[in-house]
């Protein structure tokens, strides 16, 4: 009696198969995990905009001015003595916004794999950046919201004429939070984080008008 079975050429050929699929499909798979963390942290970012504006409203439409809690946050102000030259990460965060339960929303979910352990990242378990909120001077300087209205920090920054950060028209095209990155065109930022960011090819930004959009950066990976 004969019996049908394969051969151990057809089970190489097999193997070999579905291997070059797994290798097709793989940055495809990769690239979809990729998109939906990007969108739960715009969520989270979109979130945070509205809580933001909550605050605003409970206090005078007046942002905060917590540079003690700055000073004082996990790992203190500016643990590093390279890039970034101060401090924007947003652990203060934490117990300002306390009252309205919303600590969940203050990272993005695409961090945790990439930058755990970096504490130029992460700060009291948030990993949200607000670059006009990361010196603690007196007086604020013109860069910096703490204590402000929107409207002034809109014509401070008007006034301050910064190339780097742009000369805003409004709220609208005011960056209040963004993703952690690491420009690859700054030479002092370590060669194992040059050009990192979250997301592929860019980052997620919240503005002071409470609306989030993607930018893309030819600067990170």
């Amino acid at each position: 009696m004969s019996r049908r079975a394969f051969t151990l050429i057809e089970l190489l050929v097999v193997i070999a198969i579905i291997a070059i699929l797994a290798a097709i499909l793989f940055p495809v798979f990769s690239r979809a995990k990729a998109a939906a963390l990007k969108t739960t942290c715009t969520s989270n970012l979109r979130q945070l905009g509205t809580v933001w504006m909550l605050y605003l409203s409970d206090h005078d439409d007046r942002m905060p001015d917590r540079r003690d809690l700055k000073l004082t946050s996990e790992g203190g102000f500016r643990p590093w003595t390279g890039w970034p030259p101060s401090d924007p990460r947003a652990g203060w965060l934490v117990e300002l916004i306390a009252p309205y339960q919303a600590k969940s929303i203050l990272t993005c979910p695409s961090t945790e794999a990439l930058w755990k352990t970096e504490p130029r990242v992460a700060q009291n378990g948030t990993t949200i950046w607000m670059w006009r909120f990361d010196q603690v001077t007196d007086p604020v300087a013109l860069d910096n919201f703490w204590g402000k209205t929107p409207d002034q920090a809109v014509g401070d920054l008007q006034t301050a004429a910064n190339p780097f950060i742009g000369i805003p028209t409004g709220q609208a095209d005011t960056e209040l939070a963004v993703d952690p990155y690491f420009p690859a065109t700054n030479p002092t930022i370590p060669a194992s984080l040059r050009g990192k960011a979250v997301h592929f090819g860019g980052r997620n930004r919240l503005f002071l008008d409470g609306h989030v959009k993607f930018l893309r950066d030819p600067r990170t990976n």
